[in-house]
């Protein structure tokens, strides 16, 4: 299939016939990125939720689907609503939320840089590659702009099981009662990846990492966190639903380029680093000081790469070796870890936080 990456429809007030039987023949009816509009009781405000920015992160969908479904011919919203649907190809590639993006193209979420980051990318004779994702990334910024937004939420799935999160790049009233519509954990992030989040919209802006894609929870707290915005009176100063603990600014675990990568219950004696199996499970509970948590060959944590804010290497603050374990030199948080090992290659292995910053 072609891909036009210059295609954006739009929906107004969608009707029952429109919305399909159920959120799979939804997506399948839909051609491209969409946005749906629906009108609010004051017209003069808008809200925008983004969703499927990766094809294989379903919550938002879902819960957008059912909520729509159920407040057809119902009461309206507070304010008017921007729902953006973004990855509607790669969602609808069989079998159904499987794939990230299509392949030969790339992660849209990494796609939304300023001009001025373009020019220093060509400056060190880094063009960015597949221009057309980064069209489509402009064209959803475009749609976000054109309602002037009194907040922006960008919905998100784990690949695997975890705690809901949401991740902001400014801490205040705003964005800490938002998130807690949905969770009660808040990441202040100050990474630069090309995300939605990262984009000054003049409005507050969250990620919400709804839980793992697969867990019925998950779309459960996305559906709620949509009906609370929609039913939501004012969201200047709104009411936190719950306490929100901040995790400040975590870092990106990656491996090192050509280094392999595999998952073990045990020492198998694979090249470069092995994670145990059951490593998802940390993301509920974090890394304890000298932990252990796989296997490493003879390059030890030179295979490993954590940048600090200067793009410093500081590994070894982390983690280290015992003969050939791979171990935790802090009690540390640890979020999206996965066994997904395409992610964990093009992504990361995990964000990681030391756990004492949790505490202000």
């Amino acid at each position: 299939m072609e891909i036009d990456y210059s295609e954006i429809n739009y929906l107004q007030d969608p009707s029952w016939q429109a919305l399909q039987a159920d959120y799979e023949q939804f997506l399948l009816s839909m051609t491209g990125p969409t946005v749906i509009d629906v009108t609010g009781l004051n017209t003069n405000k808008c809200r925008v939720i983004t969703t499927l920015l990766q094809g294989n992160e379903p919550s938002g969908l879902i819960a957008l689907h059912r909520w729509l479904v159920t407040n057809v011919n119902q009461r309206l919203p507070q304010t008017n609503l921007r729902f953006i649907i973004c990855s509607v190809e790669a969602a609808s590639k069989s079998p159904l939320f499987s794939k990230r993006f299509i392949e030969g193209s790339k992660d849209i979420n990494r796609c939304f840089v300023t001009t001025e980051q373009k020019a220093d990318l060509k400056a060190l004779g880094n063009a960015p590659t597949q221009p057309g994702c980064f069209e489509r990334a402009k064209l959803i910024e475009h749609a976000i702009r054109e309602v002037n937004p009194e907040m922006v939420i960008d919905l998100h799935n784990a690949c695997s099981p975890s705690p809901c999160f949401a991740v902001s790049a400014s801490v205040t009233t705003e964005t800490l009662s938002l998130a807690s519509f949905f969770c009660q954990t808040l990441i202040l992030s100050d990474l630069k990846l090309g995300a939605l989040m990262e984009q000054d919209f003049a409005c507050p802006c969250i990620t919400i990492e709804c839980g793992g894609s697969n867990d019925e929870q998950s779309h459960e707290v996305a559906f709620a966190g949509i009906d609370h915005i929609a039913n939501c009176e004012n969201i200047g100063y709104i009411h936190q639903e719950k306490n929100v603990e901040v995790i400040y600014r975590p870092l990106r675990l990656r491996l090192k380029e050509g280094v392999n990568l595999s998952y073990a219950e045990h020492d198998e004696g694979h090249r470069g680093i092995t994670l145990k199996k059951n490593i998802e499970c940390f993301n509920f509970g974090g890394i304890n000081q000298d932990e252990m948590i796989g296997w490493v060959d003879g390059n030890g944590i030179e295979n490993l790469i954590l940048l600090d804010k200067n793009d410093n290497n500081i590994i070894d603050e982390y983690f280290y070796t015992r003969n050939n374990l791979l171990v935790s030199r802090q009690n540390l948080r640890i979020f999206k870890a996965s066994t997904n090992k395409a992610i964990a290659l093009n992504d990361c292995l995990f964000y990681v936080v030391k756990h004492h910053n949790n505490e202000g």
